[in-house]
């Protein structure tokens, strides 16, 4: 089956307070080296039939009425494709 995955992340001059925590915790947890932390959503849509370019606008439609807020957010779509699969 197919899979379109759509990542939504907060727009680069949108405050993140979540990934501003993540980012200070690390430290605390002996990780180093990570000069920023941004965190988003991951959308993982199973969909029946073809992949289509048809499709893929449809995707896009959901992404930008639903699944993201486009005032602060910005969001991409992709097919993935399973391990195994020609």
């Amino acid at each position: 089956m197919p899979k379109v995955v759509v990542d939504v992340m907060p727009k680069p001059e949108i405050l993140d307070p979540q990934g501003k925590a993540v980012h200070g915790a690390l430290p605390r947890l002996g990780f180093s080296g990570v000069t920023d932390v941004r965190q988003g959503k991951r959308f993982e849509l199973e969909l029946a039939g073809e992949v289509t370019d048809e499709v893929l606008d449809q995707v896009r439609q959901m992404a930008e009425t639903l699944l993201s807020n486009p005032v602060i957010e910005n969001f991409e779509v992709r097919v993935e494709h399973s391990e195994g699969a020609a």
